[in-house]
């Protein structure tokens, strides 16, 4: 089983995306090609932008299962109705009306155990596709991308990973900004995760919000201090009052700032960067192994 590595934040704009794509770069040329980026804000997957000479190898379909109900069989008893969780499904016996709505639809299949009458039936309904990139950079990208007005990003996560085959030493997870739902499931079986915040009122606000989540799942977790020198020192007096290990703090570049805005990410790493991305791999790496207590990569 790969080493599965989540890049989460509280908030979007912390750089959650620059850390996750280096990342894999570091990782691939000092540890192991053995690594795969997998980017999971489904709803804007932008990671395959910082790879210009990317090339698609693989697009799937995701589909929904969504029942549909035949008002030639239907009773209009409104067991379907009640068994729903999700307020998906409106009937109205006086008029013969029956109806699901797909958007609120989480095809939990409480309805076709409700009906006695064999009027509902599953059809697919495509969600998004998940697509896979050979990129130059270790075992390359996978994306998901939602489609446009869908609200099953969860599905779509979770779909995602089930897609990724158990042929890499390690899995980075680039996550959604927040601490919503996505968020829980992009995280939910990983083995560490790298928590990226900014020293400002906001970031601090989001990063504890971010930190009481990980708690209460049970995940280990440090911290990246992205944009240092900028904000304010509290976010430090946070994470020392709560024991929490900065594995690294990046400094405020406008220069580094313009080539991710132009998607040369990857492009003329100044040898300060060089150093702060190396040894959060070594720091992540060290994490891992002593959870593991054996030698795990390959090299």
């Amino acid at each position: 089983m790969p080493l599965k590595i989540a890049v989460a934040s509280g908030k979007g704009g912390t750089g959650k995306t620059t850390v996750s794509v280096n990342l894999q770069h570091f990782i691939a040329s000092n540890l192991t090609h053995e690594v795969l980026l997998v980017d999971c804000d489904v709803e804007e997957p932008n990671d395959r932008i910082f790879f210009p000479d990317s090339s698609l190898q693989t697009s799937d379909v995701v589909n929904q299962m969504v029942p549909e109900i035949d008002t030639e069989k239907c009773t209009f008893c409104r067991r379907c109705v009640d068994y729903c969780e999700f307020n998906a499904i409106v009937v109205i016996p006086p008029v013969k009306y029956a109806e699901v709505n797909a958007s609120l639809c989480h095809s939990c299949g409480a309805c076709s155990v409700a009906c006695q009458d064999g009027a509902i039936i599953e059809k697919r309904h495509p969600i998004g596709q998940i697509n896979r990139f050979e990129t130059g950079v270790g075992r390359g990208l996978a994306e998901g991308n939602l489609k446009v007005g869908s609200a099953m990003q969860t599905m779509m996560i979770k779909e995602l990973k089930k897609s990724v085959k158990d042929n890499s030493d390690i899995v980075i997870y680039d996550s959604p900004p927040g601490t919503s739902c996505p968020v829980v499931e992009t995280v939910s079986d990983v083995d560490y995760v790298v928590l990226v915040a900014e020293p400002t009122p906001f970031g601090l606000h989001d990063l504890i919000l971010m930190v009481e989540l990980l708690v209460d799942l049970d995940k280990p977790f440090g911290v990246v201090i992205n944009k240092a020198g900028l904000g304010n020192n509290d976010i430090y007096e946070f994470l020392s009052e709560q024991n929490i290990e900065i594995l690294a703090e990046i400094p405020f570049n406008r220069d580094y700032a313009s080539r991710y805005a132009s998607g040369n990410l990857l492009m003329d790493i100044d040898e300060k960067t060089k150093e702060i991305y190396q040894n959060l791999t070594k720091k992540v790496e060290r994490r891992y192994l002593q959870y593991e207590g054996s030698n795990y990569f390959k090299w």
